[in-house]
């Protein structure tokens, strides 16, 4: 699973006056996990918010910075309320888990000592990593909210720390300003992080300093760490089938999971042939093809397609000078299937 950008409609460990402009343009930018804060906002703009949220397609949270148990305990209440899918950080486990059980809200409270506002992480990276340890094991924690970059311990080594004590998702909080952070958040085992300031500040390195050129390369850069960015680029057929002249020699133009697209030149008439376990589909770019069955042809012209089942003997035939074919068939096959033939070819070369 992918490393999770939480975008926090937050400042300073409040939520902003204008978070509904700031939600729409998250949402348009295809933020998929958005948050807020217990505090900022009246109740009832907070309820709204979240709907909208939701409205939007995204999952929501709402992170508790109460510091008292009191305080602590109305948030989880009004969480409830609110209906966020996620409750984010507080300390008074023991006071939340029961206010929130039953109401289908997940709970990644914060381990180790929080002060101040805004809060602080305190603590030896084994005192943090003991909290952590202690709260995953209970039952109705789902995971664990660290502010790991607001700790005076060494971040890399906290953030390892607590997610080796743990199997659970542990989210990454609080001041992630750079691509290179996010990549030690994703090298240290983590399930996400949470930004808020850093992009509606302008601060995130970007194009732009506006928020939707903020987010966007939050997400560029979260897809790049993940390995989830497309490294390919299209590919025109006319000038990939003029860069070779070899007949019966197919070239490898790319891949989708364990099937080859692959090019090929038919000249004159093929070997009879079968494949034990693979299908081929034969897609006609230019000129005209007879597939030759054991009991009838069929021409393929351009632009269509004919699919050959696996066991099933079949001969193929240019029936113009050159027939340009794109095949479509798994990485095993072997042009001439169980015939040994002068054509056979089993090293491919790609265009």
């Amino acid at each position: 699973m992918g490393l999770r950008f939480i975008f926090m409609l937050t400042r300073n460990d409040k939520t902003v006056d204008d978070a509904e402009k700031h939600l729409q343009t998250a949402l348009a930018a295809g933020v998929h996990h958005i948050g807020f804060k217990d505090v900022g906002l009246p109740f009832e703009r907070l309820k709204k918010l979240n709907q909208s949220i939701k409205k939007g397609g995204a999952t929501s949270y709402l992170e508790v910075v109460s510091l008292d148990r009191d305080s602590e305990v109305a948030s989880a209440q009004a969480a409830v309320e609110i209906g966020v899918d996620i409750l984010l950080g507080g300390t008074n486990v023991d006071a939340v888990l029961p206010i929130i059980k039953g109401a289908g809200i997940q709970y990644y409270p914060f381990p180790g000592k929080i002060v101040g506002h805004p809060s602080t992480l305190e603590g030896t990276i084994e005192e943090i990593a003991a909290s952590a340890k202690d709260l995953s094991s209970r039952e109705g924690v789902d995971g664990l909210d660290l502010l790991a970059y607001r700790s005076r311990e060494d971040v890399g080594k906290l953030m390892a720390a607590v997610c080796a004590v743990t199997d659970k998702p542990v989210i990454m909080a609080g001041s992630i300003d750079t691509k290179a952070r996010i990549a030690d958040v994703k090298s240290s085992g983590a399930g996400g992080f949470t930004i808020g300031t850093a992009a509606l500040d302008g601060i995130y390195p970007a194009q732009g300093n506006d928020l939707d050129a903020q987010l966007r390369s939050i997400l560029k850069d979260v897809a790049d760490v993940n390995d989830h960015v497309s490294r390919f680029s299209t590919k025109n057929l006319d000038e990939s089938f003029s860069k070779f002249t070899e007949t019966w020699s197919p070239r490898i133009a790319g891949q989708v999971n364990n099937m080859m697209i692959k090019l090929a030149k038919f000249e004159g008439e093929f070997v009879w042939h079968h494949h034990a376990v693979e299908d081929e589909l034969f897609l006609v770019h230019k000129g005209s093809l007879m597939m030759k069955f054991r009991d009838r042809d069929e021409m393929v012209h351009e632009g269509e397609f004919i699919i050959v089942p696996h066991g099933v003997e079949h001969c193929p035939v240019a029936m113009s000078d050159i027939c340009e074919v794109i095949l479509l068939e798994p990485a095993t096959t072997v042009n001439t299937g169980n015939t040994e033939d002068d054509r056979r070819v089993t090293n491919l070369a790609e265009v």
